[in-house]
């Protein structure tokens, strides 16, 4: 599978002071369904599995980091376990670690880069321009970590405190896609997603934290555009909903006059 993708973790407070982590995938390629075969996420790591993919390693990837394992140990046994390691890609963070690796197989020009506190990784795509650009947009408006991540100091840019991990990702994702992207041209049919978990709890989950588009010839535009009506769709259901939420009664919904 054709595709690019990053994997992020955020450490972060709410409005409420009380600190929180959160972790993202964004990835597209050019087949539908990514976003059914990729990202796995959970409030304890993010993993992305691609190139010839094996779901199970992206589905065993975040159950082993959710049961306490180091993402790079639980990535690393799963792919030793693996006949066809040599032409996967699988990257992911947990909270305190990241791991990255493409098979020696995966289909040129293939990569992956390691942060701090974030991955990339790509195959079949027109250059390494293509991470580059996705890592250095969404470098600009992380949530960056200083000192202890629960109760230390965090440095955050004016972007990151008002735009959701979502919307960034998008963002990020756009960027290697303007680079060329995947340089399958003949495969119209494209896909893309977006999946954010985050350990703060609300009344009502955000919908742009999970978002697909399946089958496109504009995957990016197409996901930037879902995500600008379900931020839409989320304030107004807030307005209308969150009292009856919180109460688990629709006799406290606010129903219009």
């Amino acid at each position: 599978m054709m595709t690019f993708s990053i994997c992020v973790r955020e450490h972060y407070e709410n409005d409420d002071g009380e600190s929180h982590r959160r972790f993202g995938v964004a990835v597209t390629t050019r087949i539908p369904g990514v976003g059914t075969l990729c990202p796995f996420v959970s409030e304890n790591g993010a993993v992305a599995t691609q190139s010839l993919v094996n779901v199970d390693l992206g589905r065993d990837g975040i159950r082993y980091v959710d049961d306490g394992l180091g993402v790079e140990d639980a990535l690393e046994a799963l792919l030793n376990a693996d006949d066809g390691a040599s032409q996967r890609q699988l990257h992911g963070v947990d909270a305190d670690g990241a791991f990255v690796f493409s098979g020696e197989d995966c289909g040129d020009w293939f990569g992956h880069h390691e942060h701090d506190h974030f991955t990339v990784a790509g195959n079949l795509l027109v250059g390494e321009s293509v991470l580059e650009a996705t890592a250095d947009t969404y470098a600009e408006c992380a949530v960056h970590e200083t000192g202890d991540p629960w109760t230390g100091p965090r440095s955050v840019s004016e972007a990151a405190e008002t735009e959701p991990l979502a919307k960034r990702l998008i963002d990020a994702l756009a960027a290697g896609h303007l680079e060329g992207g995947d340089k399958r041209e003949h495969l119209p049919v494209q896909s893309a997603a977006v999946v954010v978990t985050t350990t703060e709890e609300f009344a009502v989950d955000p919908p742009y934290n999970d978002l697909r588009i399946d089958a496109t010839e504009t995957p990016i535009a197409d996901l930037r555009r879902t995500y600008d009506l379900a931020l839409e769709g989320y304030a107004d259901t807030l307005a209308l909903y969150e009292e009856a939420y919180e109460e688990d009664s629709l006799e406290d919904a606010d129903e219009p006059e």
